[in-house]
């Protein structure tokens, strides 16, 4: 598709290199005045990168910047808003506590005779949200009003008489369908005003219902730019996940029958709003069922509803024949599910400790501190898993941040194995390790699901789930959106599910 003839902003040749990491590579983007631009990709892809250079909180190693046809240089977040450029982000960065007029006024406060004339900072606030059609009571505290109103008095703030661009980074990450119309409507009403407007998001059916055109970035790098009804959604996913692997790997699970018998776990229209939309999933003895989805499709969140780390106001989980009220990870340890989070950095390992120290915290837990395990059996269990799981350390006392990430994993699985559980959740279990570490991981979770535990993993990468799951539940905008089986598990398949299409 050709350049829309008025671009109100472009990036062009822009690349941005940090030690060891090359964010941007010689990126093209544009926004033309009256446009809603859609900016994706997956994690890592360089969105939060491109947007930071746009609105001068990081500055680019090559590449122009261009205003109305211009050349312009942006050093600060202060002189993008001096040139016309808002930006609001999806944690709304103001004071909930402070009433909506000192919100819309903060630094801004208009004085009179040296003082601040509250008066006028009133009118002003009111005339702010007047622009996007929004009455309400400016003297109550903006923490009263919905997540939607305090957006859109982000918004507001954002937006100056001379703003040109306005970059809306997740902006309904934390919104239900109703509030999302009620956004949808203001960036309309700002598009038909000749606003150009970034639009970052996960949600792929708000990209379709929003944006005019769709620019796609992996690892990097510009992969695709097209008009929205040029782009199917299909291939818009496609582009965003790419294809760098050369081969799928080899379908582990097909060789072995599907396991049968009942659920050893049963989660019924478990949800929570805001969050996930309710679900309904099973998980057998002996089974390992994948999660698959873009990055914001609700991965993580199944998985921290079903372990009670986020507490679902819907539905219920139940273990064996057992419900699970008001789950929690408590519950769920004494019940035997484990839980290996996504970030083991910030949620999994604790870095100061010993690997002995982390591998028996979840066991310690489970029993309870009025049991506590001897010095004796804890180094006992820890040389036992460090021999299990070929964890690469001089002995159980190093410090397990001073391990690799592939061996800080292995920390985290023997951490949930030690505690003997029936069920095992992981989330990205091969992120940010070694190929070598990587292929022992998968081919662990083959083994264990062969002894009879039962594995939830969600996974970004499609490969992975089509080598260990015997079951793929497919996810998209944070609903289950369908589930794919035996001979059916392929990448495309997963793709086209993600896509809307049947598997």
């Amino acid at each position: 598709m050709a350049e829309p003839s008025t671009a109100r902003i472009e990036m062009v040749g822009v690349s941005k290199a940090f030690p060891a990491v090359r964010a941007l590579e010689n990126v093209d983007f544009s926004v033309a005045a009256g446009e809603v631009h859609a900016l994706m990709g997956e994690n890592g892809a360089g969105k939060s990168t491109l947007i930071k250079i746009m609105t001068g909180a990081l500055s680019r190693d090559e590449g122009e910047i261009r205003l109305d046809g211009r050349p312009v240089e942006i050093g600060s977040p202060g002189e993008a808003q001096a040139l016309g450029i808002g930006a609001v982000y999806q944690e709304v960065n103001l004071v909930p506590t402070m009433s909506v007029t000192k919100n819309l006024t903060l630094l801004r406060q208009p004085r009179r005779f040296g003082l601040i004339s509250w008066s006028e900072a009133r009118n002003r606030a009111i005339e702010r949200l007047k622009r996007l059609n929004i009455d309400i009571d400016v003297e109550r505290p903006l923490g009263s009003y919905s997540v939607a109103i305090q957006q859109l008095v982000a918004i507001a703030r954002a937006l100056e008489e001379d703003t040109r661009v306005l970059v809306l980074d997740e902006p309904t990450a934390s919104l239900d369908a109703n509030e999302t119309q009620l956004l949808f409507s203001v960036v309309r009403d700002l598009k038909a005003r000749g606003l150009a407007i970034v639009f970052i998001t996960h949600f792929i059916d708000q990209v379709y219902e929003i944006a005019d055109r769709i620019s796609v970035l992996r690892n990097g790098r510009l992969v695709g730019v097209a008009a929205r009804v040029d782009l199917p959604p299909l291939r818009l996913i496609s582009l965003m996940l790419g294809r760098e692997l050369e081969r799928t790997e080899e379908r582990l699970a097909a060789s072995a029958p599907a396991p049968e018998g009942p659920a050893v776990l049963t989660a019924e229209r478990l949800g929570r709003r805001r969050t996930m939309a309710p679900f309904d999933l099973s998980l057998r003895a002996g089974e390992v069922v994948g999660l698959a989805g873009l990055l914001g499709s609700g991965r993580t969140e199944v998985l921290k509803l079903i372990f009670g780390a986020i507490r679902p106001d819907s539905g219920r989980v139940q273990v064996a024949s057992e419900a699970l009220a008001a789950p929690s990870p408590q519950k769920s340890l004494k019940h035997g599910l484990a839980f290996c989070p996504e970030d083991r950095k910030a949620e999994g390992v604790l870095a100061e400790l010993s690997v002995r120290e982390n591998i028996v915290l979840a066991l310690q837990t489970k029993r309870g501190w009025l049991r506590r395990l001897s010095e004796a059996e804890q180094e006992k269990l820890a040389d036992q898993m460090i021999k299990a799981l070929g964890i690469a350390t001089p002995d159980a006392e190093k410090p397990v941040g001073q391990l690799s990430g592939g061996n800080q994993q292995k920390v985290l699985l023997a951490r949930a194995l030690v505690s003997n559980p029936r069920i095992l959740i992981l989330d990205e279990p091969t992120r940010g390790i070694d190929v070598g570490a990587h292929a022992e991981i998968v081919a662990l979770i083959r083994k264990l699901s062969t002894q009879g535990l039962a594995l939830l993993v969600a996974s970004s990468e499609l490969d992975e789930l089509v080598a260990v799951s015997d079951r793929i539940a497919v996810l998209r905008d944070r609903r289950k959106i369908g589930e794919i089986a035996d001979a059916d598990i392929t990448r495309a398949a997963i793709i086209k599910t993600i896509a809307g299409a049947r598997p």
